[in-house]
């Protein structure tokens, strides 16, 4: 039985729970060469991951006609969808499961908040020991996706929480700017696709370096009395 009071800790998926960065790199290279554009550098691929992927790919190349976007868009899926076919699955960080059962078994309640569609979502809950853990999951698809705070303000709905007992937890600048804008503490790791700077700069109030570091950090903010 999870507490009423008990603190939420929001997590992003990619490049915080799953290491996506080969994969999506390559999605938006495969996509550029069906449209004959240039192969992305990752250094511009990684800025806009988190975005949902029309905005992100209308950000990648912004001179693109709304048919393109949307041909660019089914493209980057098309790539991805090959690479699954293929058997392809991205490996989670590691200490994720350690950091996640063990925020479970002491009554945290755990929810995600990512910029994949429900398809991505679905795949990822799929994974063993993930559909027990989450209490809720919200993506792009469901309304406005990130910077905007509505996904993580659907996450604290579906899981009892408030502002002040909720902790977003990612790797972009676009997870702590949502995170700010909700009102809730926004925690950063430097192990996904923006620079510790890029997320300082957003506002993050901590930047973990490792799990055994997010683990301390969400221990100090479950030991205050903000969230009581």
């Amino acid at each position: 039985m999870i507490a009423s009071d008990a603190p939420l800790a929001v997590f992003d998926i990619d490049g915080t729970l799953v290491d996506s960065r080969a994969s999506i790199h390559r999605a938006a290279c495969e996509a550029a060469l069906v449209l004959g554009l240039p192969e992305p550098e990752y250094d511009r691929v990684r800025q806009i991951v988190g975005l949902s992927l029309p905005h992100a790919l209308h950000v990648l190349e912004p001179a693109l006609t709304d048919a393109e976007l949307a041909d660019f868009v089914a493209a980057f899926q098309a790539s991805f969808r090959a690479m699954y076919e293929a058997g392809h699955e991205e490996p989670l960080y590691p200490g994720v499961m350690d950091t996640l059962r063990r925020l479970k078994r002491d009554g945290w309640r755990l929810s995600l908040a990512t910029g994949q569609n429900r398809r991505g979502v679905a795949r990822n809950l799929a994974r063993p020991e993930w559909s027990d853990l989450f209490l809720s999951s919200h993506c792009a698809e469901d309304g406005p996706g990130k910077p905007d705070p509505a996904m993580l303000r659907a996450a604290m709905h579906a899981c009892g929480a408030d502002a002040a007992s909720t902790v977003m937890i990612g790797d972009t600048s676009h997870d702590i700017t949502m995170a700010v804008a909700a009102g809730v503490h926004p925690l950063g790791v430097g192990w996904g696709f923006h620079t510790v700077e890029e997320q300082a700069a957003a506002g993050a109030l901590h930047i973990a370096a490792d799990f055994p570091d997010l683990e301390a950090a969400l221990d100090r903010f479950a030991s205050t009395k903000l969230y009581a």
